[in-house]
């Protein structure tokens, strides 16, 4: 099979991978009066002062067509990832472009994908592309194993704050209120934030997400675990999936801006497959 090119918008916290023909197209954050560009280039330790200093409710932009049109340019087998349609316009303007792009250069082909899901979730399902782009599969058969493999894969997400979904109308302003506690959710079939139980202490929501991974059919695959300033509970529970899971590979990394700005600090995100 010919290279196929693999873009994600930003809220994969991915980087840019030119030697894996990996794109990541940035979405746009307003936050206290000022726009920022979730790429390479963000400060995230200046982005949450701003975000902590802000009296208004903050918002974010959704790639242009025009710029998944860039970044489709010159391509002829394409696959895209985009964060949940549930929260966002990104598989919608996704899906735009590449209708524009196949009618503008006929013989392409573009797969959009949906992810339902946000951060590592998004990352799992990459990893499995990148599997199958090795195997001697059709690309015309990549869009119905990816939906199959969608199905199988799970987020579940450790919040201290709901300030900002709430803000932005993303959960219910009455739960937002009761999260004095630690609160442990996943996504939902729909793509959108499903919460599961709100406990005392980071320790019982680790113990809870370990809990909640074992109930999905988790069994030793691999772990991604995404933290917003907060990489020691992220260690704590990357032993803890070890200890039970002895060869399970988990990796734990940053949250880039989107994932930041709705997550925000203290949060872990964790992505695996059962």
């Amino acid at each position: 099979m010919k290279k196929v090119k693999l873009i994600l918008d930003s809220s994969a916290n991915e980087q840019s991978d030119e030697s894996e023909n990996i794109q990541v197209v940035p979405l746009t954050l307003f936050v206290n009066g000022k726009e920022f560009l979730d790429d390479d280039k963000l400060n995230i330790d200046d982005f949450i002062k701003n975000m902590e200093s802000s009296k208004q409710a903050g918002k974010t932009a959704c790639p242009s067509i025009q710029e998944w049109l860039d970044a489709l340019e010159g391509s002829d087998e394409v696959i895209i990832i985009t964060v949940t349609s549930g929260m966002s316009g990104s598989f919608s303007s996704a899906l735009q472009a590449k209708t524009m792009y196949e009618d503008k250069h006929p013989g392409s082909h573009i797969i959009v994908v949906d992810s339902r899901s946000a951060g590592p979730e998004m990352s799992i399902v990459l990893h499995e592309i990148e599997r199958l782009l090795k195997t001697k599969i059709r690309f015309v058969d990549l869009d119905q194993k990816i939906a199959e493999y969608r199905m199988h894969t799970h987020l579940l997400v450790i919040l201290q704050s709901l300030h900002n979904l709430a803000l932005n109308g993303r959960v219910n302003p009455a739960i937002a209120k009761l999260l004095k506690i630690d609160m442990v959710g996943t996504a939902s079939q729909e793509g959108k934030l499903e919460p599961l139980i709100k406990v005392h202490g980071m320790r019982r929501a680790l113990r809870e997400v370990l809990k909640r991974m074992g109930a999905m059919k988790y069994n030793g695959k691999e772990v991604i675990i995404d933290q917003c300033q907060n990489e020691k509970d992220a260690k704590i529970l990357k032993g803890e999936i070890i200890a039970k899971y002895p060869k399970a590979k988990v990796t734990i990394r940053p949250t880039h801006g989107l994932c930041t700005f709705y997550a925000e600090v203290g949060s872990l995100m964790v992505g695996f497959a059962d």
